[in-house]
């Protein structure tokens, strides 16, 4: 049973209503998953300055390995948000389950990076050779490799802070992987 409450901007310290405010002006709202950080004093700020840092991958290239992270770690909350996000950078209906089922039969460098992200997920970071090799050949290089290793860490977090809480969703809710895998 869920015992986590979502807390509300006056529930919440000064320095967290600040945050939330921000939320508010840049996105229209505050995501239940980032409210739920609130919970803690340091963890909302901690968790928003790692998922915004610096990084050598698009934006487009984050939503991969977050679609990729979020479905197999099976957080429905993340996949929604990052399913939506995803539309906001290009990405089609289809293109976007086949990235949750880790990847793309559009784009080899964006199939490579799927790839990675789904390998390293199920494997806890013991990255297959060949995935890895490939990774490498469709362009990416060493930089890219800790940095998505490094988003995929920035997933995990989020998608097991929800897992944990099961705070309601406020995204529309993505449907359900069906695809075949390759």
């Amino acid at each position: 049973m869920n015992t986590f409450n979502v807390p509300t901007r006056e529930e919440v310290s000064t320095n967290h209503q600040a945050i939330f405010d921000n939320l508010n002006k840049g996105l229209g709202f505050v995501p239940n998953l980032y409210a739920t950080y609130a919970h803690s004093d340091t963890a909302l700020e901690n968790y928003l300055t790692f998922a915004n840092a610096k990084t050598s991958l698009s934006a487009k290239e984050k939503e991969v390995v977050n679609l990729a992270v979020s479905q197999v770690n099976d957080c429905v909350y993340c996949l929604s948000a990052h399913t939506a996000i995803g539309k906001m950078n290009g990405f089609t209906d289809e293109q976007i389950l086949e990235l949750r089922a880790g990847f793309s039969s559009v784009n080899n460098k964006l199939d490579a990076l799927a790839k990675l992200a789904k390998n390293i997920t199920e494997n806890r970071g013991k990255t297959d050779e060949s995935i890895l090799e490939n990774y490498f050949n469709a362009g990416y290089t060493k930089g890219n490799l800790i940095d998505t290793i490094s988003l995929v860490g920035d997933k995990t977090i989020s998608n097991y802070v929800n897992n944990t809480t099961e705070v309601p969703i406020d995204f529309p809710v993505a449907q359900p992987l069906e695809l075949e895998t390759v």
